[in-house]
């Protein structure tokens, strides 16, 4: 039997903002809503070309998504909080895309996937959506011809601290409802 050895290099880090004492911790009910929705995303993957094999990459063991909280892909809107749209999306598919979005409950979020949801990609022609940022709101964008698994997982990173950080009330603002009125949503 080996001695143990007590060489292992643990960082210790500050507890978070609050107000704590012996057997108590006290917090915003804001920052707790928060990191719990961040950790427990259900992604809907919205995936019409080659981006979506990346993303199976990403889903995949190697590069793992369940580690950030997504262990369920959901593929029904009403059950899903993040829409990952990624590939080509024709102007007859942007209709369906919405669709899809404004079943989705509130609160919800986007992330564009690649260059062709993000900026149409090099299908610069009259039946391919320029981004899809032209019929929904994009919360992310993840560049890339097609992005690697890496780069879907930072993506998927920012969305989880745009979560962490957004206000309960953000939905309410005067500020969401314009934006959501400048798309035409209701």
């Amino acid at each position: 039997m080996r001695p143990v050895t007590h060489n292992t290099k643990i960082k210790l880090v500050e507890s978070p903002k609050g107000f704590e004492g012996e057997g108590f911790f006290a917090t915003k009910l804001s920052d707790v809503v928060g990191l719990a929705r961040s950790n427990s995303i259900w992604p809907m993957p919205f995936a019409t070309s080659c981006c979506g094999i990346e993303f199976m990459a990403t889903m995949a063991a190697h590069y793992d998504l369940a580690r950030f909280g997504s262990e369920r892909l959901s593929f029904s809107p009403r059950q899903c909080d993040l829409l990952m749209v990624m590939g080509t999306i024709s102007k007859k598919m942007a209709p369906i895309l919405r669709q899809v979005y404004l079943q989705m409950a509130e609160p919800r979020w986007v992330l564009a996937v690649g260059a062709c949801a993000t900026s149409g990609g090099i299908f610069d022609s009259y039946s391919v959506l320029q981004g899809i940022d032209q019929v929904i709101p994009v919360d992310v964008y993840v560049p890339g011809c097609a992005p690697r698994p890496e780069a879907i997982l930072d993506g998927f990173m920012r969305i989880q601290d745009l979560v962490r950080n957004e206000s309960i009330r953000r939905r309410n603002s005067e500020q969401y409802k314009d934006l959501l009125n400048s798309y035409g949503i209701q």
